[in-house]
């Protein structure tokens, strides 16, 4: 089956839309700083996700009564979706954009090696190659930020661990829902475990789970970065529905582009030498996984 080319076109510009918002959430998060806990800035991304979704998805008839089992999944996939907001809003605080999202994708690379763990799929020595050089170029930008700020620079890494296990549960589900449901029921379950985490530590000193009070300029970069999220996730959803994957994956590589640029004029951040091999050798290895992935299926099946 072919895919139409204004659906492709659509579908390469939807995720172009979706590598330049996504940096604009990270970005709102780090100027917001340390003003807010991290687990308020990650809970009130839900809140604007699920108010803004869930009436257009009521709206549209696209709701359904979530099964048991499937509520499971929309639970976990949340617990793994908060636990890797939190973690690389924690990261922006003390690393530049671009080194955190430069480390963060190493999670073609982690969900690579779980597609071959968990799901049985056929992972060649060319492969587990790219992902040990995509590795070396991760080490190669954390262990600077190690030197400098500890153990936080390891915490994109963990934030590409929980995605990664996060988009597996994804392809188990997408097929099965509209993407703007999806992504609702998403808010929605990640709120019935952040709300009441945010209620028990209020008052209680823990800086990264108690909330407070923001002020009017927080309050804009909260609502701001809710927006963002949105409208990023929802570009992504319909992207991956109008076009390949396989097609689609190397562009989200443009986010390091938009990172490096508003680190550079927000926050006067700018990588160096030692960051940028390891950026290029991300990148380059990332780009030979998608594209040995693509050829492999193109190869026709032999016949018994």
């Amino acid at each position: 089956m072919t895919t139409h080319p204004n659906r492709t076109l659509w579908g390469i510009l939807l995720m172009v839309g979706f590598a330049v918002l996504a940096p604009a959430m990270d970005a709102c998060a780090k100027l917001i700083g340390d003003g807010v806990a991290v687990a308020q800035i990650a809970a009130t991304r839900f809140v604007v996700q699920s108010a803004l979704l869930l009436p257009l998805a009521a709206s549209f008839g696209w709701l359904h009564r979530p099964r048991t089992g499937e509520i499971g999944l929309h639970l976990i996939r949340s617990v793994l979706l908060l636990v890797a907001t939190a973690f690389f809003f924690t990261a922006l605080q003390y690393m530049p954009m671009a080194d955190a999202i430069s480390v963060f994708f190493v999670e073609p690379f982690i969900l690579t090696l779980l597609g071959g763990l968990l799901l049985g799929e056929q992972i060649g020595p060319r492969r587990y190659i790219a992902c040990a050089v995509g590795f070396v170029g991760a080490m190669l930008i954390i262990q600077p930020s190690f030197e400098e700020v500890g153990a936080v620079a390891l915490l994109p890494l963990v934030t590409a661990a929980c995605f990664a296990f996060y988009m597996i549960l994804t392809r188990r589900m997408a097929t099965r829902m509209h993407p703007i449901t999806l992504q609702a029921y998403t808010g929605i379950a990640a709120l019935v475990i952040a709300l009441p985490v945010l209620l028990a530590f209020d008052g209680s000193g823990v800086g990264p789970l108690d909330p407070v009070w923001p002020e009017m300029r927080e309050v804009k970069l909260l609502a701001a970065l809710g927006l963002i999220a949105t409208l990023s996730h929802v570009c992504i959803s319909f992207a991956l529905a109008f076009a390949p994957a396989s097609l689609l994956a190397p562009l989200q590589y443009l986010e390091i582009v938009t990172a490096t640029v508003l680190g550079f004029y927000i926050f006067s951040d700018l990588p160096d030498g030692l960051t940028f091999l390891g950026i290029a050798l991300i990148v380059a290895s990332g780009l030979f996984v998608f594209l040995r992935e693509r050829h492999l299926q193109r190869r026709p099946v032999p016949q018994p």
